[in-house]
């Protein structure tokens, strides 16, 4: 495993320990939230992480952003890096801190820059429509 640092964070590089793998999802995805669709593409892409249930990852463009409130939580991942959060009102306390993204992750997992992945527990739906 490749290890570096920046600011003193630890960045760990996916490899045959850790495999983190992104691939086009297949058909449509769609997140739902009391009855209204927040976000819904045909570009998503699927992050793969060993140890997790896979993430789809939506651009910005195909979400209704004017649902969602950034928040000032934030968390770090070695091996994708910084990660700001969104909450979604309309979902009421269920859908805070709702919304992941990274809008910077290192090179590894360029292709979730600006994405949006949403929490199945805090969102009413991602549905997966082929």
């Amino acid at each position: 495993m490749e290890t570096k640092t920046s600011k003193g964070k630890e960045i760990r590089i996916p490899g045959p320990d850790h495999p983190i793998t992104i691939s086009p999802a297949v058909g449509k995805v769609r997140v739902t939230v009391a009855g209204r669709i927040v976000a819904e593409s045909t570009r998503a892409v699927r992050l793969e992480e060993k140890g997790y249930p896979p993430v789809y990852y939506l651009p910005r463009a195909d979400a209704d952003m004017s649902l969602l409130v950034r928040t000032k939580h934030y968390s770090y991942c070695p091996y994708k890096g910084d990660c700001t959060y969104y909450s979604i009102p309309i979902g009421g306390a269920k859908s805070e801190y709702a919304v992941w993204t990274y809008e910077k992750p290192y090179e590894a997992v360029a292709d979730i820059k600006e994405r949006l992945a949403f929490y199945p527990s805090r969102v009413d739906a991602i549905e997966v429509i082929s």
